[in-house]
């Protein structure tokens, strides 16, 4: 078992008094027998008039915040939780003997249900990453199904140029693959689309991840793919830094289109039309409180 702390502040600061808008916030980390929530906490300034809780159809926990019409010239949301993580052996998994080597079929039941995580979102994309794509499963050839992914996975983290991007969303796939460089979501969002080419179904995971291990989620949120395995599950590649997931990575929200899963949403009104606002974002992942 792993303890770990995870503390994230996002500060919004105006030019002018705003007035803030609904925002949705995706924070809190997702519990099963892998990982346990020991104590959790959120702060928000200004003081909300009203916070709910809900599950979305990911069963992703969403803080749902409304404002009161106050104006303000800041907004700081701080969120710590402390989690056991229990995934130590991320390797140990059996997949069925159907599943072992690539190509394999889904059963119906399956294919169902996995159908939003085998339908590509970039769809204009699809040629140029099918053909990067094709290098890892080359047509007419059996492959172990996990080598196929680990390759996949470690290309990306071996021969990409991480580069950190300020701006929102994802970058195309397309253009990851011409500039050869990216940030997390980036990566997680072309593995992720060359899995639905070759037909494995996968999703967008947003979440945290140690330091220690992945020098890129220094100060920030993370961002990895997860792919389905028939009898192991969804289990977890991050292709920043070439690993499989385990108790160094925290989970927070899945789903099946990266743009869907920004950790904060929301807006603000002003009576000022040039009125501006800047961003300042602070993570910290620590274990055994020292800081990683």
């Amino acid at each position: 078992m792993t303890p770990l702390v995870i503390r994230h502040t996002t500060s919004y600061r105006y030019s002018s008094p705003v007035r803030l808008g609904g925002h949705r916030l995706l924070l809190r980390p997702r519990v099963g027998h892998d990982l346990r929530i020991t104590s959790s906490s959120l702060e928000i300034d200004p003081t909300p008039a009203k916070i709910t809780w809900s599950r979305d159809v990911h069963n992703n926990s969403v803080a749902s915040v409304t404002f009161t019409d106050t104006p303000t010239d800041h907004l700081t949301l701080r969120s710590e939780v402390q989690v056991e993580h229990y995934d130590i052996k991320p390797l140990d998994f059996i997949v069925e003997d159907r599943a072992v080597n690539y190509p394999f079929v889904l059963d119906p039941a399956e294919r169902i249900d996995l159908t939003p995580y085998l339908t590509p979102v970039f769809n204009a994309d699809q040629k140029v990453v099918g053909e990067w794509a094709k290098q890892f499963a080359p047509t007419g050839q059996t492959v172990e199904t996990y080598a196929l992914l680990d390759r996949l996975n470690r290309t990306i983290a071996d021969t990409f140029t991480y580069a950190a991007r300020e701006e929102p969303g994802v970058q195309r796939p397309a253009k990851t693959l011409a500039k050869q460089s990216g940030s997390c979501r980036d990566f997680a969002t072309l593995m992720i689309e060359a899995c639905r080419y070759l037909g494995l179904p996968a999703r967008f995971v947003s979440g945290y991840a140690s330091t220690e291990d992945i020098p890129a989620a220094m100060g920030a949120t993370h961002a990895w793919t997860e792919v389905f395995l028939p009898g192991a599950g969804w289990k977890g590649f991050d292709s920043t830094g070439g690993v499989v997931t385990g108790p160094k990575h925290i989970a927070v929200a899945v789903g099946r289109d990266p743009e869907t899963l920004p950790p904060v949403a929301g807006g603000f009104a002003s009576e000022d039309p040039n009125v501006t606002s800047t961003l300042e974002v602070d993570v910290s992942v620590t274990s055994n409180g020292g800081s990683n």
